[in-house]
């Protein structure tokens, strides 16, 4: 099975459950927040980065600097996640054909508004999940197989 070439976004996701079960007024550094996704703290870095800009987590500066949420899990949806990370960069692999082809010129168009469709159906449904979710989801007993 062909792997995502793009994991932000299970990363932010991942580290956002993180943050929501860290104790109140408690921040996290990265390199502690790398450890449980397994990435290195430049890339958490980068990814909080996005989140920050999103208004989805803080950071505090200094030597007991790290991250928290800015709201809480429950006011946190994954279309918001999926926003900050990836903004609205096509989801699928559209190409751009010789601009010279008209039947790939309109391919190409189809393609385009297909993806936009699919992105409004995606961030539709990530909406309906919070990171308050994941994280109950998270500690609930595995089921049995």
């Amino acid at each position: 099975m062909p792997r995502p070439t793009n994991t932000q976004f299970s990363l932010a996701v991942h580290l956002l459950t993180l943050l929501a079960q860290a104790p109140a007024g408690e921040v996290l550094d990265s390199a502690a927040l790398a450890i449980s996704p397994a990435a290195s703290p430049v890339h958490v870095r980068r990814v909080l980065g996005h989140l920050r800009d999103a208004g989805l987590v803080r950071a505090q500066q200094g030597a007991h600097g790290g991250w928290a949420l800015a709201k809480a899990a429950e006011e946190i949806d994954l279309a918001q996640v999926w926003l900050a990370v990836n903004g609205e960069d096509p989801v699928l692999g559209v190409h751009s054909p010789d601009p010279n082809c008209e039947v790939g010129r309109r391919v190409h168009q189809n393609l385009r508004d297909l993806d936009r469709r699919a992105l409004a159906t995606l961030l539709a449904d990530l909406a309906t999940t919070t990171v308050a979710e994941i994280l109950a989801a998270s500690r609930a007993p595995a089921a049995a197989a």
